[in-house]
């Protein structure tokens, strides 16, 4: 299938809320994958500002979810100002999809447009590629964030992040060998974003991909050597791989068996084991299960959170997501605070930026169930490097916060660490 064609098809599907992969991905070359996901990503992340652009240059406005002609339009922007493609190369290549998508008159319209963004480029590409989030997306955060605080998670998130992974011992070392920078939490992060499995450490699963943010409440929990932990929605596995590097007795349980699949592949690849992986509904397990030292709830969200790798996500989220996750999260709570040992702990985390999944959350919880106590995590706890700034991550309360915008940048993360203090 022709790249630029296989583009538009992912593309269309990602907007409509499917996946940003595509199984026809396989059927061509590895340096046209690479070419189709940088060009879809970049797309996602310039849609809002190219929209306004490219409705200087036509009479039908793209309001809100772009159609065929637009998608097309959009994708060759992005060839146009930010790709070494030609621009002829780019405009008959596009004005031959149009004609293969639609018909001739939708061809000429797309050269035309075409041809204005070419006159324009060196205006266009020297402007800040800016606004990144549509309406409903910076309506959702606005519930949770000023505007201002808003304007610079939007800046922060445009820049693609770089790779960061979890070390299983001697992330000084890791850092040397992989060309990286060691942060304050122990994370290696990489420059290099290329073919992973074919880098140094990948294949003796000396470390797996993690973000930092993410790395975070595991690191918090300090010494869990022998502790029982129930981690719940634990695939893919990177905090139960975390758990079980630190000596826990983990019990991971997810709904879905395709990710658990891939949870056992990385923990085969790790040489890590957990004592059982279940298969099952998270509240229904709840339900009739023994009590742990520990339990982790890593809960469904919007995972607006992740906006950085995925940037489909803020075409796809809003409030309604939130008010859906939060009841899902209230309830999961509730029933894992049964689950958790007298003196035990509860952590509670989530990839989202939104309040009434984090903050929120924990209030409420804490509010209802007098048994427990929210059990304050320092900086210290999650900076073992002793880096600088570290102290931003953490609420006033003991909460981690994490933003794109903090310190070098990371994912949009909340975690809180409660203890229960009686039965």
């Amino acid at each position: 299938m022709d790249s630029r064609l296989l583009a538009f098809n992912i593309y269309r599907k990602t907007i409509d809320g499917g996946g940003i992969e595509n199984k026809e991905i396989k059927n061509i070359p590895a340096e046209n994958v690479a070419f189709v996901k940088r060009l879809v990503q970049m797309t996602l992340r310039r849609q809002e500002f190219l929209k306004q652009i490219i409705n200087k240059f036509m009479r039908q406005k793209i309001i809100q979810k772009p159609n065929n002609m637009q998608i097309l339009l959009l994708l060759a922007a992005v060839e146009i100002l930010y790709f070494d493609t030609p621009d002829y190369a780019v405009v008959n290549s596009y004005v031959a999809l149009a004609k293969k998508i639609n018909n001739k008159y939708a061809a000429g319209f797309v050269n035309a447009v075409l041809h204005k963004i070419c006159y324009n480029k060196e205006k266009i590409v020297a402007c800040k590629p800016l606004p990144f989030f549509p309406f409903p997306f910076r309506k959702m955060l606005q519930s949770s964030y000023c505007s201002k605080k808003i304007d610079s998670i939007e800046t922060a998130a445009l820049k693609e992040p770089d790779l960061d992974i979890t070390v299983r011992e001697d992330p000084e070392f890791w850092c040397r060998k992989l060309g990286g920078k060691l942060l304050g939490n122990g994370t290696v992060r990489l420059k290099q974003t290329g073919n992973i499995s074919a880098l140094d450490g990948f294949a003796q699963g000396a470390w797996w991909v993690q973000d930092f943010s993410s790395s975070l409440p595991v690191i918090a929990l300090k010494d869990i050597k022998n502790k029982t932990v129930l981690d719940l929605c634990a695939a893919p596995g990177g905090k139960t791989a975390q758990l079980i590097a630190k000596g826990a007795l983990v019990t991971a349980v997810d709904i879905s068996q395709k990710r658990l699949k891939i949870l056992e592949e990385n923990l085969e690849r790790l040489n890590l084991k957990a004592q059982n992986i279940i298969a099952a509904d998270a509240l229904q397990y709840l339900n009739n299960c023994s009590q742990f030292d520990i339990v982790l709830v890593d809960a469904p969200c919007s995972a607006d959170g992740t906006l950085r790798r995925h940037p489909e996500i803020v075409h796809t989220r809003n409030i309604d997501d939130v008010k859906k996750n939060a009841l899902l999260q209230h309830q999961l709570l509730a029933k894992a605070a049964k689950a958790v040992k007298n003196k035990g702990k509860l952590m509670y985390a989530v990839c989202s930026m939104c309040k009434q999944e984090g903050e929120q959350q924990i209030d409420s919880f804490i509010s209802n169930y007098p048994n427990f106590k929210i059990f304050p995590i320092l900086t210290e706890n999650i900076n073992p490097f002793h880096h600088l700034g570290y102290e931003k991550i953490i609420t006033e309360k003991g909460f981690i916060r994490c933003l794109p915008d903090m310190l070098e940048g990371m994912d949009g993360f909340f975690a809180a660490c409660l203890q229960k203090i009686s039965e």
